[in-house]
């Protein structure tokens, strides 16, 4: 993804944008395939705890990333501070809230709530596990190596559907927002606190 394809004046308005369209998404492709995207979403105090923790070991893994000198690691991060955190720094961080939320909302319903499902009715558990995220992997294809740790987290958060014996889409929708949220954040903090040395 080059720098010039995202411009940081209406990255927010068209970012939520297409976010958002990704529930129209999951709506018409649940409505192909008879499947309610909603299906398993249940508020649950627990389901929300649930996605709380299940998000510290995603977001340790991107702080220790960002530790790492690997060519390919470096070529992400490259990436993401040219794209993500030249858009991001201009935002407060309760817009990098929304975006997040809205975010973990709308891929999770398409994603977990659709994809998957309709994957494990036609081919079982084990290929709609891996089919459908190999599709998250590829929709998340900044670098080749992002698409592998794409799919990795993607299987992630498919598992955490059933964290609890009950399957509940609310526990990868929180873990996916939370830790989209804590990213942006760190994104907008690093790219800031670069402009400032680049002035002294």
């Amino acid at each position: 993804m080059a720098k010039y394809l995202i411009k940081p004046d209406d990255f927010f308005r068209k970012a939520c944008s297409f976010e958002a369209a990704l529930i129209l998404v999951a709506f018409f492709l649940g409505w192909i395939a008879d499947i309610d995207p909603f299906a398993y979403l249940h508020f649950s105090e627990t389901a929300i705890a649930y996605g709380v923790i299940g998000t510290i070991p995603l977001f340790l893994l991107f702080l220790s990333m960002e530790q790492m000198q690997a060519e390919p690691v470096v070529k992400i991060k490259n990436v993401l501070f040219e794209t993500l955190g030249s858009s991001l720094h201009r935002y407060h961080w309760t817009d990098l809230l929304i975006l997040a939320s809205i975010a973990g909302l709308s891929e999770e319903l398409l994603f977990r709530g659709v994809i998957q499902p309709w994957m494990e009715s036609s081919w079982g558990m084990t290929a709609g596990l891996i089919g459908s995220n190999i599709i998250f992997g590829l929709a998340h294809a900044v670098t080749p190596l992002y698409a592998v740790l794409a799919t990795l987290v993607g299987i992630y958060l498919s598992l955490s559907l059933d964290y609890g014996g009950d399957r509940n889409l609310l526990v990868p929708i929180v873990i996916h927002g939370l830790y989209d949220f804590l990213a942006f954040i760190s994104l907008m903090r690093a790219y800031r606190a670069s402009r400032l040395a680049e002035r002294r």
